[in-house]
């Protein structure tokens, strides 16, 4: 048996793996297009021009119809999506249980109160009994993220909410083009929330967002909160309500478009990849690919892997290091569990207040805790290896050596 790396040995990778190379002449060609027109007219760059309008267009065929906003971040995505609902202050929305901080803070930031559901066991979201644990008389709405481009188990969800009269809010920030049942995510929701900053599938420069959803009434909603309350499709006059200025730009469009372009190619590859990862590893005791629901296409913003320590000599974190060692990008964990965070356990909201949660309408449970284990044992259990289109079958295959390696060694 070959020494392992983190033991002295000889590494199975000893070469940096590849960079994304996201954007490209495309890109460039796209941007500086858009900067030859501004220099030769004299028009400054705006937004909501033509290229915007281009962009959300695409984006809405590339989903099958449906109406689109663009934004300036995923986050302002999520605040602009749960500010078209209109919901009353010191409601409750249920939030995911592994999410980045911008899936949760825009609630609180709407003076809504975040309520945590846990994760199906095994998995990173959500799901429809750990959401239903958690709904409460006061609660008016709930976002679903598709953590590691993984669907959640939506129609459940969906059929649970529809009961109640609720409507549900996805987040897709980390799922472009993931499918559920045939059907891809952010189309089963009332209305989406989408990341487009540099790191995820596609993106529109170095931040950005969309906002997606089949309703018009909800577009119109969503674009008049996204703009200051401008009264976009109503009667001309004055701003209708108060929003902030979180819209997208031509040069952030222009670059979208061309990455639109480029966005079924990318995915395509990212589960080649992921499944040759899968295939490579099948049959180990100690190390297992992330539990993926059925009838489901995760598009991979990275891929879990579940360390099983009853068949292995070492621990989660000890098996991560000696990947790691060995050549291979590791994360040790994703524990991003939003009730865990400090300004969610100290109320870090609004200065010298502890609101949405001390506010006099709020009628629920002030002092509720949401341990989460589920997602706890989640985090705990996996770990996460980055996949990306600019991977060949050479990196797979170095993942599948450098995992099996090491699972050999370990193996009790």
């Amino acid at each position: 048996m070959p020494m392992l790396a983190i033991e002295g040995g000889r590494k199975v990778r000893e070469e940096p793996f590849p960079k994304r190379h996201l954007f490209g002449p495309e890109e460039r060609e796209a941007a500086l297009a858009l900067l030859d027109r501004a220099a030769e007219t004299g028009d400054a760059i705006g937004y909501n021009g033509p290229e915007e309008q281009a962009y959300e267009s695409e984006f809405c065929a590339f989903m099958g119809g449906g109406y689109a906003d663009l934004v300036n971040s995923g986050t302002s995505a999520l605040y602009v999506a749960l500010g078209a609902l209109r919901l009353p202050p010191a409601s409750e929305v249920i939030v995911p249980p592994i999410t980045d901080p911008g899936g949760v803070m825009p609630v609180a930031l709407l003076n809504l109160v975040p309520v945590v559901a846990d994760a199906l066991p095994g998995t990173f979201n959500a799901g429809p009994e750990q959401i239903e644990a958690v709904l409460s008389p006061y609660t008016r709405a709930i976002v679903v993220a598709h953590i590691a481009g993984e669907p959640a188990d939506m129609d459940p969800i969906v059929a649970l909410a529809a009961a109640r009269g609720i409507p549900v809010v996805e987040d897709c920030a980390q799922a472009h083009g993931a499918r559920y049942k045939g059907r891809l995510v952010g189309t089963v929701g009332t209305i989406t929330a989408v990341s487009t900053m540099s790191g995820k599938h596609h993106a529109t420069g170095a931040q950005g967002g969309v906002v997606y959803t089949q309703d018009e009434a909800l577009y119109w909603e969503a674009k008049r909160f996204a703009d200051r309350g401008k009264p976009f499709n109503l009667e001309p006059g004055t701003n209708v309500r108060a929003g902030l200025n979180l819209n997208g730009n031509e040069l952030a469009a222009a670059i979208g478009r061309a990455q639109l372009r480029k966005l079924p190619s990318i995915i395509g590859r990212r589960r080649a990849i992921a499944a040759r990862i899968k295939a490579g590893i099948a049959g180990l005791q100690g190390v297992a690919a992330g539990r993926e629901l059925p009838d489901t296409e995760p598009s991979y913003w990275f891929m879990r892997f579940r360390v099983i320590e009853e068949h292995l000599r070492v621990d989660k974190v000890a098996f991560a290091e000696a990947l790691a060692a060995e050549g291979i990008p590791v994360g040790v964990s994703y524990r991003h569990i939003p009730s865990e965070a400090a300004w969610f356990r100290q109320r870090m909201v609004f200065p010298g207040s502890d609101y949405p949660w001390g506010l006099p309408e709020y009628r629920g449970n002030r002092d509720a805790v949401f341990p989460c284990p589920n997602a706890v044992a989640a985090a705990e259990e996996h770990f996460t290896v980055p996949v990306h289109e600019n991977y060949t079958t050479r990196e797979a295959d170095d993942i599948v050596a450098a995992i099996r390696k090491v699972e050999a060694a370990y193996r009790r």
